[in-house]
């Protein structure tokens, strides 16, 4: 009778084990997201007398287009600015002074897997860039693909 209790008794205590071992195998670390994340679209600023140098617009103002939200309101000779993912087009209204130009910024949006904590991020190919011109005089594409922010991808002299 003894025996037939302790063999109960193991196999209660074997039950509890394997649940603890499942239980603790299923959990994971928290994961954290430590990959780049979607790439904002660089702009410098140059000086169209002198291409070589970069050249601060004043009172520099940007917003994109049917927003009220400004990205930028300052002076600075370059500046990130996000393209829209869940469309193929962002148009940027750029105010320096009293003058207002537009870039419509054409693109291929491409999802790419980073991992299970990150998700997807988007790279955008086959840029192009086009310009209503008043106080920018030209712009210039570096690149047609934006994969990270190391680097200008457009510059706008003016």
């Amino acid at each position: 009778m003894k025996l037939h209790h302790h063999l109960k008794k193991m196999k209660k205590y074997s039950i509890v084990l394997s649940l603890i071992i499942l239980l603790t195998n299923g959990c994971e670390k928290d994961d954290f997201c430590i990959e780049e994340v979607t790439p904002n679209l660089i702009l410098r600023f140059c000086d169209v007398t002198n291409p070589s140098n970069t050249l601060a617009a004043d009172g520099l103002t940007i917003w994109p287009e049917g927003r009220d939200s400004i990205v930028v309101n300052q002076t600075l000779d370059s500046i990130a600015i996000p393209l829209d993912v869940n469309n193929e087009q962002t148009i940027y209204n750029f105010s320096s002074g009293a003058a207002i130009d537009q870039i419509t910024i054409y693109y291929t949006v491409n999802e790419i897997f980073v991992s299970r904590s990150c998700g997807y991020k988007a790279e955008f190919s086959n840029l192009l860039a086009i310009p209503t011109n008043s106080w920018i005089e030209y712009i210039e594409q570096l690149t047609t693909t934006v994969e990270d922010e190391s680097a200008a991808h457009i510059q706008i002299f003016h």
